[in-house]
């Protein structure tokens, strides 16, 4: 059984621990103390406060859908269904810790294969139930709260059966996995045949194959890996009208990429059973380098440099300097940077390659004025690379509200959106002279653009998920003026749906509703999540 996250907050309950000392009274000297009624520990937190609607769904659809996939495997108890309440978003912890459990599915279903998933859809189709598709609960876009207006119920597809290592082909070097391995069993698997698929996101430790699929994920060594969907080369997906079965060659031209239709879809409109990635060997070498640059700008100027080189290294990172001189990856070290900015240059692969890449990119950022600052930041870094959110839920703990946005552009439009976005989040949560923290980093990187991933701090005041969503709201507005994406990795959800015309506008969303109404006559899938309903 796979290891749940605290309800309460991110991540393995053993890791959930009070900020070290040190950095709680650095926090308390840029926001004040906590207020007695803010402040919140939920390090000892076993269940989630509230109570439970109770569930919605008839007698006789909870027998059929266990005579798929099993009497035990058709959850209705209070305990599992608050665990698949929402996501693992500041305003769903916030919701969850103050007792607002009104998103809760009616049951959970669990189950364990690509034919048993298909009937429940068919079932859900026939009964008009909501169905949302779990894999590791990480999400933080608001993808795991369906809309139940229209629906006699919502039930949570827990994919966390579906959990093996179906295929490896070492001479395609690819391998077919089920969507509910989470990051590191589906590692552990490969790595028995010396491969790696190099996928490291944030939420690694708990996220699953199919969210990454699912959300377009983008891990921290996607420099030199890739994007997620970039590796996916094939796709099984179980929707209400058939099954979809894509992807029979390394590259085609028979028409448009269905793929595509699948990866960031969010369970809209199928649920994907396997996933085909592309695979590497498992890298002989790693080495993370720390380098400074005097401002944010000299860095920038020196990530394009890199990226436009034709030089690939694994992971390329840089933080301005509010976020340099926090170091978000040590907490006991907040407030202990080193001054400028701190880039993270990793190369990952055999020695004879690593050594090569790893001088030529050296002269070229010493060329640019850069300063060597060794292998300490990058060890750091690789360290502490998991461990923000945890972070951040120690500071909600003491009534600090953090959260974080990110976005992407070409790099002709990076500094007006660094400025906009800055500017936007202190305006709207500094008002009345508030202070207010906006850290950024250069997340991912590209020759034509980068994504800027923007971390955020206020003390709480009023209603605090209202306070983000007012926050939330100028600075997606900020970026739709800039010309970005309204989101590079963390996938739209309800989040960022009231912007999603405006990306792809009036005629894109008609193609997604055309696409959603061929697959999902009834509307079941996930209602309300990325597609808005017509007339919404």
């Amino acid at each position: 059984m796979t290891l749940e996250m605290h309800p309460l907050r991110w991540g393995d309950p053993a890791h959930a621990t009070a900020l070290p000392d040190g950095a709680r009274a650095l926090v308390e000297a840029v926001f004040g103390p906590a207020p007695a009624t803010s402040a919140h520990d939920a390090t000892s937190e076993t269940e989630l406060p509230g109570a439970l609607p109770p569930p919605g769904l008839s007698a006789s659809l909870l027998s059929s859908l266990a005579e798929v996939v099993g009497e035990q495997h058709v959850r209705t108890d209070d305990e599992i269904r608050r665990l698949r309440t929402r996501g693992k978003s500041t305003a769903d912890l916030l919701r969850a810790r103050a007792g607002d459990l009104d998103d809760a599915p009616d049951a959970v279903v669990r189950p364990g294969s690509h034919d048993e998933v298909a009937e429940v859809l068919r079932l859900a189709g026939s009964h008009r139930v909501a169905v949302v598709p779990f894999g590791g609960g990480t999400c933080v876009t608001g993808g795991l709260a369906a809309r139940r207006e229209g629906f006699a119920g919502v039930v949570s597809l827990d994919l966390g059966r579906l959990d093996s290592l179906v295929d490896v082909d070492r001479t395609s070097m690819t391998a077919t996995l089920q969507p509910g391995l989470r990051g590191p069993r589906a590692e552990a698997l490969l790595a028995e045949h010396g491969l790696t698929i190099g996928h490291f996101p944030q939420s690694f430790e708990h996220a699953s194959i199919g969210g990454f699929a699912a959300t377009r994920s983008s891990g921290q060594a996607s420099a030199g890996y890739g994007r997620f969907d970039a590796l996916v080369v094939g796709l099984t997906v179980a929707t209400p009208t058939g099954t979809l079965r894509l992807g029979t060659a390394p590259a085609n031209a028979a028409g448009p990429d269905l793929r595509q239709l699948v990866l960031g879809s969010e369970g809209a409109f199928g649920v994907i059973t396997e996933v085909k990635v592309r695979v590497r060997a498992v890298p002989e070498v790693k080495v993370y380098d720390g380098w400074r640059w005097a401002s944010f700008g000299d860095g920038l100027a020196a990530v394009r440099a890199l990226a436009q080189s034709g030089l690939r290294p694994t992971v390329l990172r840089l933080s301005d300097e509010a976020e340099s001189a926090v170091n978000l990856a040590d907490p006991d070290s907040i407030g202990g940077g080193a001054g400028g900015c701190l880039m993270i240059v990793g190369y990952e692969g055999a020695a004879g390659r690593v050594d090569a890449e790893r001088a030529a990119a050296t002269a070229l950022l010493e060329g640019l004025g850069g300063t060597n600052a060794g292998e300490e930041p990058g060890r750091a870094w690789e360290h502490g690379r998991f461990a923000a959110p945890y972070l951040r839920d120690s500071l909600l703990d003491l009534g600090v509200l953090v959260e974080t946005l990110e976005t992407a552009t070409f790099w002709s439009g990076v500094d007006r959106l660094y400025a906009d976005v800055k500017a936007a989040l202190e305006r709207v949560l500094g008002d009345g002279g508030a202070p207010v923290l906006v850290l950024c980093h250069v997340s991912h990187v590209y020759e034509t653009g980068c994504s800027l991933y923007f971390t955020v701090a206020a003390r709480q005041a009023g209603d605090p998920v209202e306070q983000w969503l007012a926050a939330k709201t100028a600075a997606s507005d900020a970026i739709v003026a800039a010309g970005a994406t309204i989101t590079h990795h963390h996938a739209v959800g309800t989040d960022h749906q009231p912007w999603l015309s405006d990306e792809i506008g009036e005629v894109g969303v008609r193609v997604l509703r055309a696409v959603k109404a061929e697959l999902d006559p009834a509307g079941v899938l996930n209602p309300g999540v990325l597609v808005p309903l017509d007339g919404a």
